[in-house]
């Protein structure tokens, strides 16, 4: 409406140059709405670097668009990409930048605000890494989990990307109608007459954002171009949902559950699935999803070609997957699992929980299966148990017993960043000398893990 009222020719005498000064207009405002919107978008670490080196106000704008607000204020923001971070924060006076408890580069302040910021270079890759700011030489922000990714988790020139489906809805059998989603990745390397490696995401839809926080699809494709694992078909599986099940025993029992302890439906589906020690989820994958997507692809049906991970929940159910069923599941990864008494007698006619794991572990008969677990000090410690205590207890266990295990310990939260950032050398790890012309292997302690000693516990935030 606007542009017939400005340029009509009985006002401006001429059709054509109405024509001209309306094009004119509407570039200038194409120009402005396409500035607008760059400076709305977020930036890149190595872009948020560059603009660093002319500080101005497209640094600012590019600041405040890229950093949660709340962020900028207390002191938590920061972006990277592999070696290069840049940190920015809000503060009245100078903030002193301490990355890994070391001092890092010299704060800058954008004139006339009070934002302050750094770009920084951390040399050491695939760890987790730590920051915090003194001002006048008090503790101020930071954060204990900052994963610094290998190029194995960046898409790289030149690797075929595979692909991943829609969601497809699975309605379940052996839980009582629950309707839970999945996806399946497929490596460009796939080929139908040769059976695939086999792969399951347990929490699923946390890992398949390549520009996330878990950049899953990125570092399968690029380990598979470079033959460090086996060409895989991927299950990126989410928990289920029985709401619309109600008159059934699953339904009645996750429903009590979920008002015992007041968590949601769904929640308490989750747990009923990841945190219960039994062979329930694992046959649900094996004769229910695993079924699904052999109908569609060649699967490799042996143990030995199959791994489960997981974080939290979902890492102890990747475990109990496996011990369970070594001859389905035989490697692990699990981040920061729960390996506590979340389920412990719900079920009254079963009598074990996730904390019992480490005993069973000592006790049972031994299982074939090669396990990575990853936690860190500062991990929950709650109505259910002690996470990093109840993850120690378990790698004790399965170094008395020789597993083929590795337990990496650092002093993240319950976060994904630390198993996100080493999730290239895990599975490097896990899938190590894997032959595809067997379908077995006695796995073994590696001899440099079986002359460490056991992990110890100290005591570090108390004085006496």
């Amino acid at each position: 409406m606007l542009a017939k009222r400005i340029f009509r020719p009985d006002v401006l005498g001429s059709t054509k140059m109405s024509k001209g000064i309306a094009l004119i207009l509407t570039l200038l405002v194409v120009q402005c709405v396409a500035a607008k919107s760059a400076a709305a978008q977020k930036s890149t670490a190595p872009q948020l670097i560059e603009l660093a080196k002319s500080s101005g106000p497209a640094l600012r704008d590019a600041i405040t668009s890229t950093f949660d607000a709340k962020d900028l204020q207390e002191g938590t923001a920061w972006i990277s990409r592999g070696s290069d971070f840049f940190f920015a924060t809000r503060a009245a006076s100078l903030p002193l930048l301490m990355i890994d408890d070391l001092p890092g580069p010299p704060m800058n302040q954008l004139s006339g605000t009070d934002l302050w910021y750094a770009a920084a270079t951390i040399d050491q890759l695939g760890k987790l890494h730590s920051f915090y700011y003194t001002v006048y030489g008090a503790k101020f922000g930071g954060k204990l989990d900052v994963p610094a990714f290998t190029s194995f988790s960046y898409l790289q020139p030149g690797v075929p990307s595979g692909t991943l489906s829609e969601k497809i809805t699975h309605v379940s059998k052996i839980y009582d109608g629950m309707k839970s989603e999945y996806r399946i990745y497929v490596p460009a390397q796939y080929r139908p007459d040769t059976p695939a490696a086999v792969m399951i995401f347990n929490d699923g839809g946390w890992y398949t954002d390549r520009n996330g926080n878990n950049p899953a699809p990125n570092v399968i494709d690029n380990l598979i171009a470079q033959k460090k694992i086996p060409v895989m078909i991927c299950i990126f599986i989410d928990p289920g949902d029985i709401a619309d099940s109600p008159n059934t025993s699953t339904y009645s029992f996750v429903k009590v559950y979920s008002e015992k302890w007041n968590r949601t439906l769904k929640d308490s589906m989750r747990s009923t699935l990841y945190d219960t020690v039994s062979d329930r989820y694992p046959r649900f994958l094996r004769d229910e999803i695993l079924a699904d997507v052999a109908a569609k692809y060649n699967l490799r049906k042996d143990g030995y070609s199959r791994a489960i991970t997981g974080l939290s929940s979902g890492g102890i159910a990747a475990f109990n997957a496996a011990w369970q069923m070594p001859g389905e599941f035989a490697r692990v990864i699990s981040w920061i699992g729960s390996f506590s008494s979340i389920q412990w007698k719900e079920d009254p006619s079963n009598p074990d929980g996730g904390q019992d794991y480490p005993e069973k572990i000592l006790r049972e008969p031994h299982r074939n299966i090669r396990v990575w677990l990853q936690d860190g000090s500062n991990d929950l410690n709650l109505r259910y148990g002690d996470w990093p205590l109840n993850n120690l207890r378990t790698a004790n266990a399965l170094h008395a017993k020789d597993y083929d295990f590795h337990f990496s310990f650092g002093k993240g939260t319950h976060n994904s960043a630390h198993g996100a950032a080493e999730f290239p050398a895990e599975m490097i790890w896990l899938w190590r000398d894997y032959d595809p012309a067997k379908a077995s292997q006695t796995f073994e302690i590696d001899p440099a893990e079986k002359s460490k000693p056991i992990f110890r516990v100290t005591v570090t935030n108390r004085d006496e």
